[in-house]
């Protein structure tokens, strides 16, 4: 099998360093086995019953895992590490596996934490690196946030931070973060290639959203989704207590739904969720309004989860953007809570409206169990990468398989909801919501 040029992960040259890490070729023989370079995962795994199925060659992708032979030498190796972009659940996860990875396996010793993001590449900040080996890093996994600091912005900066890396000497830089992390990863990338410098650069694709494509899931989610039920399960004790209660909970998820549709499944007592993917009307006789208020006229309580880029076509424009480069969105929390009292408040309804937006209090909550140990295959992955001499590329898990993704493919376009498929179908089953909250011409 073979992929098709744009799936084919980059590399520095040919890896001729023996691994120090000790595992078997051989299959049978009950030990642990090195990746096999010939090994790919499809993505694509949906067939028709007369065996029809996507051209495999759209979408293999090269296994992730330790190399026999690497490219550096692991007593030259000076690594950098990089957090930017918001927070999120298992950043010091990351931090702490990558940092023992180096250290233990590879016996790498100069392993260096980049300060406050992109900026920390930067002179005008003038901030100090952070010197990372195991006794720093062991227990921040137990702590939220992100032991480096972050920051939004700066990557567009992308000469001044190669004369950064330059000037540190660094072999081998992991960008940790999300969708234009990522992209600013890959100009640095092209920066490095036209000055010809031999440096590895290896993302760990963080977005609290999940909404980076080609992935399963981005680490940080299910913590996110956790917490987030936590929000909504208090939302629906206030509207459930109340003659004419509405819990309303504004959830993260500026272009796509995935928190909130999840958020929904699991929590079990939302009955409508808003999510950018699909539009509603607020008024009409299919518009949100007048199913909510049947909703109260027939159970007396709502809960309502809106993800923050729902209904942006209801809000006025808002110019400009954020330092990341994204769009600044209206706070659809706020509007509907001000448009859902004026509507009752028109139809001398009493209601008894709570809002809730945890928004901060979930993406800053250490990891949990299961995202700390994706959290741990993620950072070790990406420094087998990195040692083998594989460049521009994200790791992350397509179909349960750890994966190397180059970054030009991953950055292309977002994941979002589809509104026709299995997940969505599920949630509105769930909330028992219309498929459609749009008036009909």
């Amino acid at each position: 099998m073979t992929t098709r040029p744009e799936f084919k992960v980059l590399s520095l040259g040919e890896p001729r360093i023996t691994s120090p890490i000790e595992l078997s070729s051989i299959k049978g023989d009950s030990l642990a086995n090195y990746e096999d370079d010939t090994m790919l995962v499809r993505h694509e795994v949906d067939i028709e019953a007369n065996g029809a199925c996507a051209d495999a060659g759209d979408s293999l992708f090269e296994r992730a895992g330790p190399r026999r032979m690497i490219y550096f030498n692991p007593s030259h190796v000076h690594a950098g590490i990089v957090t930017c972009g918001g927070l999120c659940p298992g950043l010091n996860d990351v931090i702490r596996a990558a940092t023992r990875c180096l250290w233990y396996r590879y016996g790498v010793r100069r392993i260096t934490g980049i300060r406050y993001g992109y900026r920390g590449f930067l002179p005008d900040w003038n901030l100090d690196v952070m010197p990372l080996g195991p006794e720093v890093v062991d227990d921040i996994h137990m702590l939220g946030g992100t032991l480096l600091g972050s920051s939004r912005g700066g990557g567009e900066r992308t000469s001044d931070i190669v004369d950064a890396i330059e000037r540190l000497n660094l072999n081998i830089v992991f960008t940790i973060g999300g969708d234009g992390t990522q992209k600013g990863a890959l100009q640095i990338y092209k920066e490095i290639e036209q000055r010809k410098l031999k440096v590895s650069v290896v993302g760990i694709p963080k977005t609290i959203d999940n909404d980076l494509l080609w992935l399963d899931r981005s680490f940080g989610f299910e913590t996110a989704v956790a917490r987030a039920a936590d929000a909504v399960n208090c939302a629906h004790a206030e509207a459930d207590s109340y003659m004419n209660g509405i819990g309303l909970v504004k959830l993260m998820g500026r272009d796509s739904g995935f928190i909130a549709v999840h958020t929904a499944l699991a929590a079990h007592c939302a009955n409508f969720v808003l999510i950018p993917e699909v539009p509603f009307d607020l008024e009409g006789p299919e518009g949100f309004m007048t199913k909510l208020e049947e909703r109260i006229k027939s159970r007396n309580h709502a809960v309502i989860i809106a993800a923050e880029g729902a209904g942006q076509e209801h809000l006025a424009a808002i110019a400009g953007t954020d330092p990341s480069g994204n769009r600044k969105y209206g706070d659809i929390g706020i509007f509907l809570k001000e448009r859902i009292e004026a509507h009752f408040r028109e139809r001398k309804i009493d209601i008894s409206l709570k809002y809730i937006d945890p928004s901060y209090m979930v993406r800053s909550a250490p990891a949990n169990p299961v995202d700390s140990v994706y959290c741990e295959r993620l950072g070790g992955n990406a420094v087998h990468a990195a040692m083998s001499g594989r460049t521009a590329l994200i790791v992350g898990m397509v179909n349960s398989r750890f994966v190397h993704i180059p970054m030009e493919v991953a950055v292309a376009s977002r994941s979002r909801v589809d509104p026709e498929g299995e997940l969505w179908r599920d949630t509105v089953e769930s909330t028992h919501q219309p498929f459609s909250m749009k008036n009909r011409l």
